[in-house]
């Protein structure tokens, strides 16, 4: 087998322009990579051989009139299955769904392609896309190609287990609560969660989001370095007045001061002591980098955790609840009551005081990280968990919730946040969470920069066998 499927998104679009490998040779690498191990891992749930080689003859059918087709020129890329792709399901994970056929590409999925990126596949997610565990009854169950008794991660899970065991480069996956931060910290990558309104998305096989999901839902790339989520972002985030969210900021916003805060324990999180020291050895390797790095409270996440879930619970009451209890996924129905209990009631009222809170977390955010380019703080209070861990118990759900605080709280003021990998501990991947102002991805991306010249790129995973 070629090891193509090896390279960074970086290196093989520029040996491809260069036409020292062909598109097609990219291509069938990244096929093969997936045919080998995708029946361990269940990352892809759709496979798309056929499309992916014609659109791999048709880059180098441009190349060779001397038209070079984008930034991610025969990259190997993949999509989730919550995300509108023309000729395909968008199931989101669900069986209610599974004939819901695209008629046209979500923006984001059309970017992909503009940019000269090819899908080999769609990626699976919990049904709904409703927890940070990746199993539904459509598509069956996803496993962590690194360790096989952690979970990897959801709702990004299959984009997530999908990069790091090397089907493809670049994984799309979505945000609302972590989904791309933590499934890119349970499989040992990196993982993107841009500002509102940076990355167009809007899927037409369904009405219009509601509120919640309008103000904090968000598409990002999965990579295994830093450069491949750069190249991701660009490619993503491309005009698509389809999405009226859709903000025309440039990706580079100029100079930053190198300043840097450092916050253990947010809202008193207690903390795993293997997530504190990856904490205080980012720190350090940022202080090596030229930063300056000062320990100190961030702004509240408690507050806006509890009302990014009320945000989210509403939109569900409001438009899908109904059809969680007719696909009647097991995980889903568990899920969805423990989520119901921790959000509470909820009137016009405590959604008009919601959306006013929401005002005034988000200039104190905004002002703190003025004086802080970047906040270091963690992606879960917890290593990644045992998998399936939630569905266990009513304890177990709670235990989850809690730890993940830090990746609850930050959509609910719209912020973008990247998840780095540090490395394993014990055999479980391990990483920190950064975070900056509104479109300043720049910076996040400028931060991860310096945490990846002084540790290690991630390498893809050999899969465990499934248990």
């Amino acid at each position: 087998m070629s090891e193509l499927w090896k390279k960074s998104a970086t290196e093989l679009t520029h040996f491809v322009v260069k036409r020292e490998v062909s598109a097609v040779e990219v291509i069938e690498s990244a096929l093969e990579r997936l045919a080998d191990v995708n029946p361990t891992i269940n990352a892809v749930v759709t496979e798309m051989p056929d499309e992916a080689l014609m659109y791999a003859r048709r880059i180098d059918d441009l190349l060779k009139k001397g038209v070079a087709p984008g930034l991610l020129c025969g990259v190997p890329v993949t999509v989730k299955v919550n995300a509108d792709q023309k000729g395909y399901a968008t199931t989101n994970g669900c069986r209610l769904q599974r004939d819901l056929l695209a008629t046209e590409d979500n923006p984001v999925v059309a970017n992909l392609r503009k940019a000269g990126a090819i899908i080999i596949g769609r990626t699976n997610t919990p049904a709904f896309s409703l927890r940070w565990f990746t199993r539904n009854s459509l598509h069956g169950h996803t496993r962590n190609p690194r360790n096989s008794a952690l979970t990897p991660g959801g709702s990004s899970g299959g984009a997530a287990s999908a990069v790091a065991a090397g089907i493809g480069c670049i994984a799309h996956g979505t945000d609302i609560a972590g989904s791309i931060r933590y499934p890119a910290y349970a499989c040992g990558i990196h993982g993107l969660r841009p500002t509102l309104g940076r990355v167009p998305a809007v899927n037409f096989t369904a009405p219009d989001r509601m509120i919640g999901a309008q103000l904090m839902a968000v598409s990002g790339p999965l990579a295994r370095t830093v450069s491949d989520l750069k190249l991701g972002l660009q490619a993503m985030s491309a005009e698509d007045l389809r999405d009226p969210w859709w903000t025309p900021v440039p990706l580079d916003l100029g100079p930053f001061p190198k300043r840097a805060a450092l916050t253990i324990a947010p809202g008193g999180l207690e903390v795993s002591m293997v997530v504190v020291k990856a904490l205080q050895e980012a720190a350090d390797c940022l202080e090596q980098a030229g930063w300056e790095v000062t320990e100190t409270d961030c702004p509240p996440l408690r507050e806006p955790a509890r009302l990014n879930l009320k945000l989210w619970i509403n939109d569900i009451r409001r438009a899908g609840k109904d059809a969680i209890t007719e696909e009647d996924d097991p995980d889903a129905n568990f899920v969805f009551e423990q989520l119901e209990a921790h959000a509470g009631e909820s009137t016009l009222d405590t959604t008009m005081d919601t959306l006013q809170a929401r005002v005034t977390l988000t200039r104190a955010w905004q002002l703190f990280l003025k004086e802080y380019s970047v906040l270091l703080c963690p992606v879960s209070a917890e290593p990644p968990f045992p998998d399936l861990l939630d569905v266990t118990s009513k304890e177990s759900f709670s235990r989850v919730a809690e730890a993940q605080l830090p990746m609850l709280g930050l959509p609910f003021m719209g912020l973008p946040g990247l998840t780095m990998t540090t490395g394993t501990t014990d055999s479980s991947p391990i990483g920190v969470q950064l975070v900056a102002g509104r479109y300043r991805e720049d910076i996040l991306l400028a931060a991860a920069a310096s945490l990846e010249e002084s540790g290690t790129i991630p390498v893809t995973a050999e899969p465990f066998s499934a248990p």
